[in-house]
C-alpha cells in the first residue's frame, strides 16, 4: 500500500456535485492498493498514520498525533499512486489492484482506521470521478509505502 498523508486545515471530496466526505483540521490520506498488499500491511499502515506525530504541540513542535489532537481523517482511494513511469511518457497502472481486490481492502482500511482513531473516517467513493479540495497545513506531506516501511 502506498499512502500520501497531508496535514490539512480542511479537506473535502465531491462526486457529481455532492460532498461525500469532509474534515476540518486533520488528515487527508490518499491510498493506493496493489495485489501484494496484505492485512498486515493494512494494519501496520493504519496504526502508523493515526500515531504519526505531525501536529504541533504548545511549543510549535510537531510532537502530537491525529488522535492526540482529536482530528479527523478523510481517506480517498487513488490507484494512480502505483503509476510506473519508467518507460515512455504514459504511466502504467499495472501494479494497482483491480476493483475486486482493491474495494474489499479499501473497506477494511476504513474500518481499521476507524477503530485505530476511535471515530468515523470520512471517505470518497471508490472508483468515482472525485474532486478533492484541501488546504494543506504547514505544508506537511508524508509518503509511506508499506513495502519499504520507511
Amino acid at each position: 500500500m502506498r499512502a500520501v498523508i497531508q496535514r490539512v486545515s480542511e479537506a473535502s471530496v465531491m462526486v457529481d456535485g455532492e460532498i461525500t466526505g469532509a474534515v476540518k483540521a486533520g488528515l487527508l490520506v490518499l491510498i493506493g492498493i496493489e495485489d501484494a498488499d496484505t492485512s498486515e500491511d493494512l494494519e501496520w499502515l493504519s496504526n502508523k498514520i493515526v500515531n504519526l506525530r505531525i501536529f504541533n504541540d504548545e511549543q510549535g513542535v510537531m510532537n502530537l498525533s491525529i488522535k492526540e489532537v482529536n482530528g479527523d481523517i478523510l481517506l480517498v482511494s487513488q490507484f494512480t499512486l502505483h503509476a510506473a513511469t519508467k518507460k515512455g511518457n504514459r504511466p502504467s497502472y499495472i501494479k494497482a489492484s483491480k476493483p475486486d481486490i482493491a474495494i474489499p481492502m479499501y473497506e477494511k482500511m476504513i474500518q481499521r482506521m476507524g477503530i485505530d482513531l476511535g471515530k468515523e473516517i470520512q471517505t470518497g467513493i471508490f472508483g468515482a470521478d472525485m474532486k478533492v479540495a484541501l488546504l494543506n497545513d504547514g505544508p506537511v506531506t508524508i509518503v509511506i509505502d508499506t513495502k519499504n516501511k520507511e
